[in-house]
C-alpha cells in the first residue's frame, strides 16, 4: 500500500494568529503532514476567509468546528482529516478536544491544555472512553539538546539531582498600552485565559521543561505571584520556590514584563557530581560542568548523542536549528505516533516521546497550584492534582 501523508485539520490560527502559523510551519517541515481543512475563526467569514488565504478547497474551509467535524467524519477514510491541531485561546480547548475525540479524531494541542483543572481531568476521561490519541505542543522538548540533557540525568552523570533553577522571562507585557494587542488581548482576560496570565502562558512550559528534563515530579511549592502593571486582573510575574520527589529544591521563575527579555528560557539542573545549563537563546549549545574537570561545551551534531536527541538533529553541525524545529520534532513524533495507532502497534505517548494527557494534567495543576498557593499565608503546599 503506498503511504500518504498524515492529512491535518486546524481549529483557530487564522487571520493574523500568531501561533497558529508557526503550528503550520511546523506541520510542514517533515513533509509528512497535509493541511487538509480548518475551521480558523470564531467569526465564520473570517474562517473561511482564512482557509481561502490557505489555498484550501472552499469545501473544506468550515463556519465552526462543530460543523468541520461532522461534514469530516462523513468524508471516505482516504480523505478525512485524521487530526485536529487546536490552536485557539484557552477557554475552546476542552470543547474542541473533546468534540474531536468523540468525532473519532486525534487531537494535538496547544498548551495549556484546558481553562481550568476540573477540564483537564474530564478530557482524561475522554481520551480514555474514545481511545484516540492526545498530544500537547511542550515545544521545548523538541530541542535535541534538551533530549540529550535528560539523557545525561537518566544516565547517572550528575549523581542525584540536588537543585533545579529553571527560568521563562519575556518583556513584551510590561506596560499596559500592549493589552489591546491580538496577542495579549486574551492573555490578560481572565474569561479567555483562566486564572493565570504569566504562568499559564510561559510559567506552565517552564515546570514542564524541569520535569521533562529531570525526570522528577514537582512535589511542593511556595508561590509568589504577582501583578506588576496596574489594573491587570492576572499575574504577569511570579517566583516559585520548588521541592520534587527525589529530594531535590528548585526555583521557577517567570515574568513577562522584564524589560528587554526576549523568550528567555533557561535551564540549570545540578547533581552530586556536576550540573548542566541551556537557554533558548543558544539552543545549539549545553554546558556540562563539574568540580574535578574543565567544563565541557556540548554542540548539537557534534559526537554521539542519545537515541531520542539524535532523532531530533536535523542539520549537520553548525547549522542553527531553533524554535520551528524543535515545533516540528513534537508534530514529527505525533505522526509516527498516529502510524503505530492505525497499524495496531504500540502507540503510548511515552513511546513517542510526545506530551500527553499526564502532562496536560500536570500543567493545569501546576497553573492552579501556583495562583491558590499564592494567596496563602501558609509558605510550604503539597503539590495537588486533583482541583482546588
Amino acid at each position: 500500500m503506498a503511504k500518504s501523508k498524515v492529512r491535518m485539520g486546524m481549529v483557530g490560527g487564522g487571520q493574523g494568529a500568531f501561533i497558529g502559523a508557526v503550528h503550520r510551519i511546523a506541520a510542514n517541515i517533515d513533509g509528512e503532514i497535509e493541511l487538509v481543512c480548518g475551521a480558523f475563526s470564531s467569526n465564520g467569514e473570517r474562517s473561511i476567509a482564512s482557509g481561502a488565504d490557505l489555498y484550501l478547497p472552499a469545501n473544506r474551509c468550515y463556519a465552526t468546528y462543530e460543523e468541520m467535524f461532522a461534514a469530516e467524519a462523513q468524508l471516505p477514510a482516504e480523505k478525512r482529516m485524521q487530526f485536529v491541531a487546536i490552536v485557539t485561546p484557552n477557554h475552546l480547548h476542552f470543547a474542541v478536544a473533546k468534540a474531536a475525540m468523540e468525532a473519532g479524531f486525534h487531537v494535538l494541542s496547544d498548551k495549556p491544555a484546558t481553562f481550568d483543572l476540573q477540564q483537564a481531568v474530564d478530557l482524561a476521561e475522554v481520551v480514555k472512553s474514545t481511545g484516540q490519541l492526545y498530544g500537547l505542543t511542550h515545544t521545548y522538548n523538541g530541542y535535541p539538546l534538551v533530549k540529550q540533557a535528560q539523557d545525561i540525568i537518566a544516565s547517572g552523570q550528575l549523581g542525584k539531582v540536588t537543585k533545579v533553577i529553571v527560568e521563562y522571562t519575556q518583556g513584551w507585557l510590561a506596560d499596559k498600552e500592549g493589552d489591546s494587542g491580538k496577542q495579549a488581548a486574551w492573555r490578560v482576560d481572565p474569561a479567555r485565559a483562566g486564572i493565570s496570565c504569566c504562568m499559564g502562558d510561559i510559567g506552565v512550559h517552564a515546570a514542564n521543561l524541569a520535569e521533562y528534563v529531570t525526570g522528577s515530579h514537582i512535589s511542593k511549592m511556595c508561590s509568589d505571584l504577582g501583578s506588576v502593571v496596574e489594573g491587570r486582573l492576572l499575574d504577569d510575574d511570579g517566583t516559585i520556590l520548588l521541592r520534587f520527589d527525589n529530594g531535590a529544591r528548585g526555583v521557577l521563575l517567570s515574568s513577562q514584563v522584564q524589560v528587554g527579555d526576549e523568550n528567555n528560557l533557561r535551564l540549570r539542573v545540578y547533581g552530586e557530581k556536576g550540573g548542566i545549563e541551556w537557554s533558548q537563546l543558544e539552543p545549539n549549545t549545553l554546558w556540562l560542568k563539574s568540580n574535578t574537570a574543565p567544563t565541557q561545551m556540548i554542540r548539537t551534531g557534534v559526537g554521539a548523542f542519545s537515541a531520542n536527541a539524535q532523532a531530533a538533529i536535523r542539520t549537520p553541525a553548525g547549522h542553527p536549528e531553533g524554535y520551528l524545529e524543535a515545533f516540528a520534532n513534537i508534530y514529527g513524533n505525533f505522526v509516527k505516533q498516529i502510524r503505530a495507532f492505525e497499524a495496531g502497534e504500540d502507540h503510548s505517548n511515552a513511546a513517542f516521546d510526545v506530551p500527553g494527557i499526564d502532562e496536560a494534567i500536570r500543567g493545569m495543576a501546576f497553573i492552579e497550584n501556583s495562583v491558590t498557593f499564592s494567596q496563602s499565608e501558609t509558605k510550604w503546599h503539597d503539590f495537588v492534582i486533583a482541583p482546588l
